[in-house]
């Protein structure tokens, strides 16, 4: 029994009254009660302590979910502000102003511009498709005019021919040079065909990727182009593997290769050199000459179809037009350094 209630109990009764067995039993109830009391009100106090440590680490948590929410609505406020653009009639977002911004009110608006963004896919393939039927359709016309124009060609040539056999004793030395002129130009515009076929189906040659040693192609581009004995190709011997389409890699290398021989051909001793060096994304090469270099004005336009720097009858002006659209198949890009009878020197990235 509490200590308090036997003190005030004792002031009041008689200790034989408090002896007796039926007050003893009311006692007994009293103090139960009390005892049910505390553990209760200890119950009580556990269960009030616990709450309030839920509380707070449920507090915390809120606190924590609403910085979220605000990093988050401020993230989605600055994608709004890069998605949509400055000068759009229908900018809804403008209209919000930066007190004012909801996350009801952004997820509605990036709704609208998924919208957008799924209309303009949609329109964009629908190009494409069309895109994909116009390359397919320049390829065959290239393919037929390549044909039609290098089938009378032939046959030119063929007559030329038949005509100096059977003519020659009485052509004179005028005509025959003639004759040799006339044949020249066929064989250029033979070439011309050639390489206007070549720019026009590069990027749509059916050729599986593999891996390529620069070095070996390089060894057999020297093998197989005319090199005069007084111009020296060098290149490192540490060139990478590229993952690429071979046919593409050759004719980039084969043009930068004879481009730099017509400009060192004139020389007692040119040099062409072929090097590298590696970059994150990108491998980063270099084949320099120690040419007659290009003039400023040029540096831009020789890029371009049928560009040629001199009135090099043999030129075509579509070697390094090719050069610039392989390089750009490849996600790289293309430039030149150059000094006038010093050489050139041009630079072109391949995306690894």
């Amino acid at each position: 029994m509490h200590s308090l209630l036997q003190r005030q109990l004792k002031k009041h009764f008689q200790q034989e009254e408090l002896d007796s067995p039926g007050f003893q039993s009311f006692l007994d109830a009293i103090g139960k009660s009390y005892e049910n009391f505390d553990e209760k009100l200890s119950m009580m106090q556990r269960a009030t302590i616990i709450s309030s440590e839920e509380l707070y680490e449920a507090n915390v948590e809120l606190q924590k979910e609403a910085q979220h929410q605000k990093q988050v609505l401020a993230s989605l406020e600055k994608a709004m502000t890069n998605l949509t653009s400055e000068d759009a009639p229908d900018n809804d977002i403008k209209t919000i102003s930066k007190s004012n911004i909801t996350a009801e009110k952004l997820t509605a608006h990036i709704s609208n511009l998924a919208d957008q963004i799924a209309e303009i896919t949609t329109e964009k393939n629908i190009l494409l498709k069309d895109l994909e039927a116009q390359n397919e359709s320049l390829n065959n016309y290239a393919h037929a005019v390549s044909h039609d124009i290098k089938s009378p060609i032939r046959n030119i040539s063929t007559l030329i021919s038949w005509i100096k056999e059977s003519e020659n004793n009485r052509l004179s030395e005028d005509g025959l040079d003639n004759f040799a002129l006339v044949e020249e130009n066929l064989e250029k515009m033979d070439r011309l065909v050639d390489s206007i076929l070549k720019h026009a189906t590069i990027e749509t040659l059916d050729e599986e990727k593999s891996n390529i040693n620069l070095n070996n192609l390089l060894n057999g581009i020297q093998s197989s182009i005319y090199i005069p004995s007084n111009v020296s190709l060098i290149f490192n011997e540490r060139l990478p593997t590229l993952f690429a389409q071979k046919y593409k890699i050759e004719q980039l290398f084969t043009n930068l290769i004879t481009n730099a021989i017509t400009a060192t051909e004139h020389l007692d001793k040119g040099i062409i050199a072929i090097d590298f060096e590696e970059q994150d994304d990108f491998w980063q090469f270099s084949c320099s000459d120690n040419g007659i270099g290009i003039e400023e004005k040029h540096r831009h336009s020789i890029f371009e179809m049928f560009k040629k720097l001199e009135n090099n009858f043999n030129a075509t002006g579509i070697g390094l037009a090719l050069v610039k659209k392989i390089i750009n198949l490849y996600g790289g890009r293309i430039w030149i350094e150059s000094e006038i009878n010093e050489g050139t020197t041009f630079f072109f990235t391949l995306k690894k």
